[in-house]
């Protein structure tokens, strides 16, 4: 960082002088003529625009994966579910109930905490239960399985989670702020004062697409948040799923959780 700040302080005393001391020489023409501030304006709001374009990749890449993520740990735990078929009664009975509670623990607290960047230890109790209950199968065919299949719905939880905090920092976002700032009020100093409609007419257009453009990167930049957010469809419905899973092999047993995800008392 010291290196950028030092040879850009460098550039800018070398341009000064060049103009003082170089263009003498190099520009026939008078001292007061040269580039006006319209004239900057337009590479000014041309660097304005790729920059906000670069940040709105990057923050749109991240709500992908997250959206993978989700969808990924769904299908792990789905497929949790249907390999517990294969174990025995009471081991069964306990993965399935398990996955009922890990996703309501999902759906309901970890992803209104995802909003804020944050995790939930509510899914954590019901994960620990699931190791707890393959060790009771150590050495079955099935136990293979379902060790592997955990192991994917821990991986694809751990990138959702990364996923739920910002991948552009806010430094950057508050450098893309400024240059909105600086660029409008670039573009509003050379505006003519007269018979200016059209032009400002224009001043209008050009702020509201740099704002919308930086609002949809700040949205998307918290994919469990905001406008345009990840809604837990698809653990919803591996929920549902594993719970007439549950119902049909057990139908006189009680979930060992409350709506909420949480253990039953």
């Amino acid at each position: 960082m010291v290196l950028v700040i030092v040879v850009a302080l460098l550039a800018l005393l070398a341009g000064l002088a060049a103009n003082r001391w170089l263009r003498p020489r190099l520009v026939h023409a008078d001292d007061d003529e040269g580039m006006a501030v319209k004239d900057l304006v337009g590479p000014l709001l041309t660097m304005t625009v790729l920059l906000l374009s670069f940040v709105l990749v990057t923050a749109n890449g991240s709500y992908g994966k997250a959206e993978v993520a989700s969808r990924g740990e769904a299908r792990a735990l789905d497929q949790l579910v249907e390999t517990a078929e294969y174990a025995p009664a009471t081991e069964r009975a306990r993965i399935q109930a398990g996955a009922v509670c890990y996703a309501r623990a999902v759906r309901v607290q970890e992803w209104s905490a995802m909003a804020d960047g944050n995790g939930s230890p509510a899914p954590n109790v019901w994960s620990t239960g699931f190791r707890e209950t393959f060790e009771d199968l150590a050495g079955q065919p099935v136990f293979g399985m379902l060790v592997a299949a955990d192991n994917k719905r821990s991986d694809e939880r751990e990138e959702r989670l990364t996923q739920a905090t910002s991948s552009i920092p806010s430094t950057i976002f508050w450098f893309l702020l400024a240059t909105l700032v600086i660029t409008v009020t670039a573009i509003g100093i050379c505006l003519p004062r007269r018979n200016n409609r059209g032009q400002i007419v224009t001043l209008v257009v050009i702020t509201a697409l740099l704002t919308t453009a930086l609002v949809i990167i700040r949205d998307v930049d918290r994919p469990f948040g905001g406008i345009i957010d990840i809604a837990p469809t698809a653990i919803a419905e591996t929920e549902r799923q594993a719970q007439r899973d549950f119902a049909v092999n057990g139908p006189a047993a009680h979930l060992p959780c409350d709506a909420e995800g949480n253990r039953a008392a």
